[in-house]
């Protein structure tokens, strides 16, 4: 008889004996709760005790966590809107501040105050500098900036933010065709000058060519007319000192001329008598002497 009451007995110690035992995984933590006091804080890894049915046990990651941010539009110095998105990295460090804060949310609700914070912060330290700074490569000291100031308003949450990094940023949507747009009316406009510049500069060497062609032309003309003159000087001179030492020769060549001149093609013919003078220079070598 008494055995049988031995054995439920067993039974139900043995139950309450297991209940008042938890196991802490070494990626955990763990929060005794006391009729939501906390009365335990675990940070190690092991076997734990608590008081059945009076208090509970709660387990946080001990492990670094991430967060992907939601796309987020900005609007720096310049009033050039940006999408941006970032990826941060964060700890559970305090687990009572962290129960305070979140409460029975946990790591859900503890992300979604990460999540504001970071927006805030990402709000403030991008709309301080210009689109240019957000854009380019080197962004490390506004990640850094933005990490202090989300680490600094994120230890009331009982966590600490390790990392912050911008992993896009992008102009939106509506205003990619517009900038494009822009940039092209830009590149066109740029185009135009340089067509403008050149075909000016064309111009202006064209001008100056065409000046360089008249003046050597004209220098060329002046030079060749003095040439023409002076050989026509000398021509003149060596004609009148042989003419002065042969008069009969002067004749003779005056006559040639007379009739080279007059017997150009379409002229009317010349009769000439046998006995003429102009034939008896054809028919000796010295011609008969003048009368």
């Amino acid at each position: 008889m008494r055995a049988a009451y031995l054995i439920p007995a067993a039974v139900l110690v043995g139950a309450v004996a297991l209940s008042s035992v938890f196991i802490v995984d070494e990626r955990k933590k763990a929060l005794v709760l006391q009729f939501g006091e906390v009365k335990q804080v675990i940070n190690e890894p092991g076997l734990g005790f608590k008081i059945p049915f009076i208090q509970d046990v709660f387990l946080y990651e001990d492990r670094i966590l991430g967060l992907p941010t939601q796309p987020l539009e900005v609007t720096p110095l310049d009033d050039r809107r940006l999408v941006v998105d970032a990826f941060a990295r964060w700890r559970i460090v305090d687990l009572e501040a962290f129960r305070r804060a979140v409460g029975s949310g946990g790591e859900n609700a503890a992300r979604d105050n990460l999540d504001k914070i970071i927006n805030a912060e990402i709000r403030e330290v991008l709309g301080g500098v210009p689109s240019q700074s957000v854009l380019s490569e080197d962004r490390t000291g506004l990640m850094n900036q933005i990490r202090d100031q989300a680490r600094a308003k994120a230890l009331g949450l009982g966590v600490d933010v390790i990392d912050v990094r911008l992993t896009r940023t992008d102009l939106p949507e509506q205003n990619l065709e517009s900038t494009f747009g822009r940039m092209r009316a830009e590149r066109e406009r740029e185009a135009a000058d340089e067509i403008g510049r050149g075909n000016e500069a064309a111009q202006r060497v064209r001008a100056a060519a065409d000046r360089s062609v008249v003046e050597i032309v004209s220098q060329s003309r002046k030079e060749a007319d003095v040439i023409r003159g002076e050989a026509d000087a000398t021509r003149n001179g060596i004609y009148a000192e042989a003419f002065g030492k042969d008069p009969e020769f002067f004749a003779f060549t005056r006559s040639l001329t007379s009739y080279e001149r007059a017997l150009q093609p379409g002229n009317s013919s010349i009769v000439m008598k046998p006995d003429s003078e102009f034939f008896d220079y054809l028919r000796s070598e010295k011609a008969p002497a003048a009368q």
